[in-house]
């Protein structure tokens, strides 16, 4: 989530195999937000905001009375997708129904759409929520208000079988020129630059089943995701392993990535009360239990806040 950071994703649409929470997902990634707005220049300081910016919007009153609150998903496996019986489901959109039923509003209604187009649909009011396990960045903070994250994600490579080429992370691939492919818009794209890739060597592919094909075809010699991303796509492949996970490191810091639920920037009411609702489900186990059919484990449970993914 996305890092598709991370996008997830970032952009992924799916073309399913056998939905479900077992089913093989995509990835959370970090630029696709930015790049379909265009070039932002320097990010700069980022910041949250907070109530006192504004009056904190009218949102969650207005969904409220109408009953119904509209998530913008990217069809991507596990983090938010329409399964093969029609219906909404996903970490972030399970997670969706159960906080907004918190907060009054019975009914969610899924909004589609490419995983770059998740924040310019959102801040042009296609739909009230990015529901999609999207990575909190600086980058995105400067157009969103986030919750705080519902998981947080190392990366992992899915790799041939016995991983012929023992790749570890970004810096052993690098050295042992391993041939890279990862997601549109996903975080892994940094990750792998900053370890000396060049961008244009970097295959991009529009999700993860086309990164497990480019793995098994051997056009590539691993495909970089997220951990949940990696271990659920290989399963049931007869040429694939995903490696163990690990920290990607960028600016010589660890970068463990934290996916979030994103909302307008004047709408702050909404995601406090959001958070309220958030921590409280963190607190007693819920979100974990919610989470978990989608392949996420306790490891990958977080107190990360989105004050300190933006950066201050």
């Amino acid at each position: 989530m996305a890092p598709p950071h991370r996008g997830p994703t970032d952009t992924d649409h799916i073309s399913e195999p056998t939905p479900g929470p077992a089913a093989g997902p995509a990835r959370r990634s970090l630029l696709a937000g930015v790049a379909a707005l265009g070039a932002l220049g320097a990010a700069g300081c980022s910041r949250v905001a907070t109530a006192s910016d504004s009056n904190g919007g009218d949102l969650l009153g207005r969904m409220r009375a109408a009953g119904v609150v509209r998530l913008g998903i990217a069809g991507e496996i596990p983090f938010g997708y329409i399964d093969k019986n029609g219906e909404l489901t996903g970490e972030a959109p399970e997670l969706a129904k159960a906080i907004f039923k918190r907060l009054g509003v019975d009914r969610v209604q899924p909004v589609p759409t490419e995983f770059g187009s998740l924040i310019p649909g959102l801040n042009s009011q296609q739909f009230d929520v990015v529901a999609a396990g999207m990575y909190v960045t600086p980058e995105r903070c400067e157009q969103v208000i986030f919750a705080d994250p519902d998981y947080q994600m190392p990366d992992a490579f899915v790799v041939r079988k016995g991983n012929p080429m023992e790749l570890r992370d970004y810096r052993s691939a690098f050295a042992r020129k391993a041939r890279i492919a990862t997601g549109t818009g996903y975080a892994q794209i940094e990750h792998a630059v900053e370890a000396g890739y060049r961008r244009g060597d970097i295959l991009i592919v529009p999700d993860q089943v086309a990164g497990l094909n480019a793995v098994e075809a051997g056009r590539v010699d691993f495909f970089a995701a997220t951990a949940v991303t990696s271990r659920m796509v290989v399963r049931g492949s007869a040429k694939a392993e995903a490696t163990r996970p690990f920290t990607p490191v960028i600016d010589g810091k660890p970068q463990l990535a934290g996916g979030a639920f994103a909302f307008r920037p004047n709408e702050t009411k909404l995601r406090d009360a959001f958070n309220v609702e958030l921590h409280r489900m963190k607190k007693s186990g819920e979100v974990f239990r919610i989470l978990r059919p989608f392949g996420f484990t306790r490891a990958e449970m977080t107190e990360l806040t989105a004050k300190e993914l933006c950066g201050g």
